[in-house]
């Protein structure tokens, strides 16, 4: 039986006394193989956004309090629409050590998630490292023909997007959720991973945009750059924790690393 923890307020990571949620065997045993998948192609990683006024910083108008995680009901998502998705559990600090070069010179680094549909879950099987342009709280794709190149070459799907903060704290930026909305729309359970290795509060967050209200706000915005957002109709943060992510240590990944 594989030992599965749900991600569902981003705390896995951090040393703790508390006992492990319970087992979850739902994961297939077996090798994950990779269908004939074939989809849209996907939006860049993160467009770099250029703003029409003084720069303002990103943490000035982010909500650094993502809403929590929707409660479980009788073992499903109250949003039950929701596939589960499994991230392998080396995956995260796998890809802080590739961005190891960068973080050090307060650079961020973005990478692609991709994998698998098998038993009605999503895998984790491919964590793609896009030629990029990056600054302290941006990073822009290059050459995204590779990545489309990839995920067809193996029939897989985008399953979300992983970047850094490197001298920030964990939170979704503006621009980030607009970013995050293109992936969004395209598969409802896409994923948003912030590592922000210098906050020892709370080191790496996995993100989505609720639903509606979140993904009503950032679909009504035409705002560019770092900016507020209105609150949500129904009272909801714009964004919050993931309930339908599990960490599997026993999935496998591959790393393509473009640059």
């Amino acid at each position: 039986m594989e030992s599965l923890l749900s991600l569902d307020d981003g705390r896995w990571l951090r040393p703790s006394d508390e006992s492990c949620p319970p087992l979850n065997n739902e994961a297939s045993n077996g090798p994950l193989m990779l269908g004939n998948i074939r989809q849209p192609s996907p939006p860049p990683v993160l467009a770099q956004i250029k703003p029409e006024v003084l720069p303002i910083s990103p943490s000035r108008v982010a909500d650094p309090r993502p809403g929590p995680a929707k409660p479980f009901v009788d073992g499903m998502p109250s949003s039950n629409s929701y596939q589960h998705l499994h991230i392998p559990v080396k995956m995260m600090q796998d890809f802080l050590r590739l961005a190891q070069e960068n973080t050090a010179k307060n650079l961020e680094t973005c990478g692609v998630l991709a994998g698998s549909l098998k038993n009605r879950m999503f895998h984790i099987t491919t964590l793609i490292i896009p030629k990029q342009e990056s600054t302290s709280d941006s990073c822009q794709t290059l050459n995204e023909e590779e990545i489309f190149e990839v995920q067809d070459k193996f029939s897989l799907f985008q399953l979300g997007w992983i970047h850094t903060h490197p001298s920030q704290t964990c939170f979704m930026s503006s621009v980030d959720l607009h970013t995050h909305y293109s992936y969004q729309i395209m598969l409802p359970e896409a994923i948003a991973i912030v590592m922000a290795p210098t906050d020892t509060s709370s080191p790496h967050g996995i993100f989505h945009l609720s639903d509606p209200g979140g993904v009503s706000v950032i679909r009504n915005c035409q705002q560019r750059g770092f900016h507020p957002h209105e609150e949500a109709e129904d009272g909801s943060p714009i964004y919050e924790h993931c309930s339908h992510v599990y960490m599997n240590q026993n999935l496998k990944f591959e790393v393509v690393d473009l640059r």
